[in-house]
């Protein structure tokens, strides 16, 4: 198969898969990698594979083409095509949580060339988190004819998860329930977990507790069978806030055993500092005064290891609702702080912040 043939049946396979035809998407894909003998076309013929299985849940098949789109790159001599592929190896052992390795092929991509890094939801700025959703929304709308139904989804679910957050219950459940519904259209388990972990999320804040305990064990069953471990300890969390609500704390404390074991295997620090704090909810609520300690004194000690608080006023980030801004250094601050400190620099670094930007 020369190249003009491999581009057609690239395109092919994209129409195909546009179209929610998935598998025969991939037929083609396939019968292009083994028959092509343009190292440029099976480069990218791999991406789009890669691609495909990331959005299927198939980590480990996603895993194996991204290898094989290593050795075509080195195949190629292209630095561009050698950044790419690598940074796919790195997507591949992210999603099977192989934070490692995934550290060690992303440093080998910003040995290539420079990279951006954004902080939203975790800071826990949740207005400037629902801004940028809302913008790819926005561009899926007014550019997005023959773009994939796909970005619209994530970025419906993405604003569901900050409108949540907001407390605007009725908004989360209307852009859940749109991501939800094109997830279905195209067979996107990882997503149709997401999106169920967000119902149980939406039920959770109106006190329905009976409606969200079973879609947490959908979404638990989905991110199982797709080998998602960090969604497992989000859903757990999401129960232990349920019997929480229920005032069942043993039944709390079992379902954090369980996610503070996978957050302890996949060096999740910040699933840790969540767990460390609703057991000191938990054990404040039972009066157990050792136990309260042990977890406000490992709270704490995430808190400083993840360096979660404000360099300037010292105040931890994250227990609630701040306006955060970040430098172009990658430092961020509380707003409020950064204001105060007008355009003297960066307190942690000293370079200069004349054009505070968002990280």
């Amino acid at each position: 198969m020369g190249q003009d043939q491999t581009k057609q049946q690239i395109e092919k396979g994209l129409h195909l898969y546009q179209s929610n035809q998935t598998e025969k998407a991939l037929r083609v894909w396939m019968r292009v990698l083994e028959k092509s003998a343009d190292p440029a076309g099976r480069f990218r013929v791999l991406g789009c594979l890669i691609t495909a299985h990331a959005e299927m849940g198939r980590y480990k098949d996603m895993l194996k083409f991204a290898v094989v789109q290593i050795d075509t790159a080195r195949e190629l001599e292209d630095p561009d095509f050698l950044t790419e592929s690598y940074l796919n190896l790195a997507r591949s052992n992210e999603k099977l949580c192989e934070f490692q390795k995934t550290i060690s092929y992303c440093k080998t991509c910003l040995n290539m060339q420079g990279t951006t890094v954004s902080m939203q939801l975790n800071g826990q700025d949740y207005e400037k988190a629902l801004f940028f959703p809302c913008k790819a929304a926005e561009l899926v709308n007014d550019y997005g004819k023959g773009w994939s139904l796909k970005y619209r989804a994530m970025s419906q679910y993405h604003m569901a998860v900050a409108y949540r957050k907001l407390g605007r219950l009725a908004d989360a459940m209307d852009c859940c329930e749109e991501s939800m519904k094109i997830a279905l259209q195209h067979g996107d388990r990882p997503l149709q977990a997401l999106c169920l972990l967000c119902f149980a999320d939406i039920h959770r804040s109106r006190r329905d507790v009976q409606t969200a305990f079973p879609r947490y064990d959908s979404s638990m069953s989905i991110m199982t069978e797709i080998g998602n471990r960090l969604g497992l300890v989000q859903v757990l969390l999401g129960v232990t806030k349920c019997w929480m609500i229920q005032k069942e704390l043993d039944k709390a404390l079992e379902s954090i055993e369980k996610a503070q074991e996978l957050a302890e295997g996949l060096g999740n620090k910040l699933g840790l500092l969540k767990l460390h704090c609703l057991c000191e909810r938990i054990y404040r609520t039972k009066e157990q005064q050792q136990e309260l300690r042990d977890h406000v004194v490992k709270f704490h000690e995430c808190v400083e290891e993840m360096e979660l608080y404000c360099g300037m006023c010292g105040e931890s980030i994250g227990e609630k609702n701040n306006q955060l801004q970040a430098l172009p250094c990658s430092h961020f601050f509380h707003l409020k702080c950064l204001q105060t400190n007008g355009t003297r620099g960066c307190p942690n670094c000293r370079r200069l912040s004349v054009k505070p930007g968002y990280v």
